[in-house]
């Protein structure tokens, strides 16, 4: 394929744009090589500024789950636009949309929206804080949660101990009351909680972790973070920033029946616009301002464009359900094709897959937690990446995120894709 614009487009971006792009995992820095220049994306495809067409496996890093440009979200927009894009006032469309989001999603009365699931998951700690009256979180190792300054902490000497910060700029003070726990290990998790009693506000996880690639929790650990945090007085926080209808109307807690205390959501609730969202229980969400006195604010949250493409895109998942099936049976099918082609070929691997996410590790051993994900051979991603990028598959450009399907996406697309595979190896 021929990138010759796609390159120049970079080599001028990088002039004006630090990195050439604004977010760091498009630069291409983990598989090697420049990005591609999107020009405009249709169903499943997405069309670069060379020409080239590609089945589409981020679909926007989640949200478009009907595929891109798909008609009705389009012309919610437009007829939206038409009437003003944006007020910094009370709109109708905002409690529609709230009222059909708490209809699906079970344990939430009242939703707040924001703008990014960055700003979704900052603002349900700092609620869980207010709420709680302590200090400190949990978090697991591997799960993104955004560019906070809260969740950009790594280990220190081991899952005990206060994390330290693994970004200039975040500050020591903000770190110690951040602590890590390894995912899908209970064990860790109780002895950061014994080790601080009556000091954790929350326990915020990706509940299937999508930044890792697919991670699944096991029952065992996702029940007993749940038990655990009942018994010791801690919020557990759901980000279903990824997950959040797209697992199921009612996301990873339907999903595998573990209710959280707050939940977070961005992509799919705002059909593809910029947009997040927190919810949980009455009694916890009227300790927001004005109702309460947890400060939480924004001129642009509850933007009437994306909401009115948040309530076109859950409108048609509410009133079609079976996308969930569907969508789940596509994954399935190309988690079967690629599995058959890679163990033909003795090319060692792992996939994980739950509903419409699915990621393919070049790993010797079960994937369950950030260390094993990282044990895989990503010289052997790179290679994988790119032979498929030469064949019209775009896949995440990075050995450490999930693929989402979209429901535009064929048979015929998947069949292409598992071919592209074979001839890949």
């Amino acid at each position: 394929m021929n990138y010759k614009r796609s390159s120049a487009l970079f080599s001028e971006a990088k002039q004006y744009i630090p990195g050439g792009v604004n977010s760091p995992v498009r630069a291409f820095k983990a598989v090697g090589g420049d990005p591609i220049f999107v020009k405009e994306a249709r169903g499943a495809y997405l069309y670069d500024e060379d020409g080239n067409e590609y089945i589409d496996y981020i679909a926007s890093w989640g949200p478009l789950i009907l595929g891109h440009a798909h008609e009705p979200v389009i012309n919610a927009v437009i007829e939206k636009a038409k009437k003003g894009t944006s007020f910094g006032m009370p709109t109708e469309i905002e409690t529609q949309l709230a009222k059909l989001a708490v209809s699906m999603v079970p344990n939430i009365d009242k939703i707040r929206f924001v703008n990014s699931g960055t700003e979704a998951c900052m603002s349900a700690v700092r609620l869980a804080r207010g709420y709680t009256g302590k200090d400190k979180i949990i978090k697991f190792a591997g799960c993104y949660h955004g560019h906070s300054d809260s969740f950009l902490i790594q280990a220190g000497s081991g899952a005990v101990t206060f994390g330290s910060p693994n970004s200039p700029g975040v500050t020591q003070g903000t770190a110690k009351d951040t602590l890590l726990a390894n995912y899908n290990d209970l064990k860790s998790v109780k002895e950061l909680t014994n080790g601080n009693k009556n000091e954790i506000a929350a326990i915020i996880i990706e509940p299937v972790a999508g930044n890792m690639g697919c991670i699944i929790p096991t029952d065992e650990f996702i029940q007993g973070l749940r038990d655990l945090c009942t018994s010791e007085g801690i919020l557990l926080i759901f980000d279903e920033v990824m997950t959040g209808f797209r697992l199921g109307k009612g996301g990873a807690q339907e999903a595998l029946g573990i209710g959280a205390d707050i939940v977070c959501f961005g992509k799919v609730i705002g059909g593809g616009l910029p947009v997040g969202a927190f919810a949980a229980r009455e009694e916890i969400m009227n300790h927001l301002a004005p109702d309460g006195p947890v400060y939480q604010a924004g001129t642009l949250s509850g933007n009437p464009l994306a909401m009115s493409a948040g309530l076109a895109m859950l409108t048609e998942l509410n009133n079609n359900p079976g996308i969930f099936e569907s969508l789940a049976k596509k994954t399935e099918y190309l988690h079967q094709g690629i599995s058959e082609v890679l163990v033909r070929k003795s090319v060692v691997h792992q996939i994980n897959r739950f509903g419409s996410m699915i990621s393919v590790h070049f790993a010797d051993g079960p994937v369950i937690d950030f260390t094993s994900s990282a044990r895989g051979n990503n010289d052997t991603f790179k290679k994988y990446f790119h032979g498929m990028l030469s064949q019209g598959v775009y896949l995440p450009p990075s050995a450490f995120e999930s693929y989402f399907l979209n429901d535009a996406i064929s048979y015929a697309d998947l069949d292409k894709t598992i071919e592209a595979v074979k001839n890949v190896f």
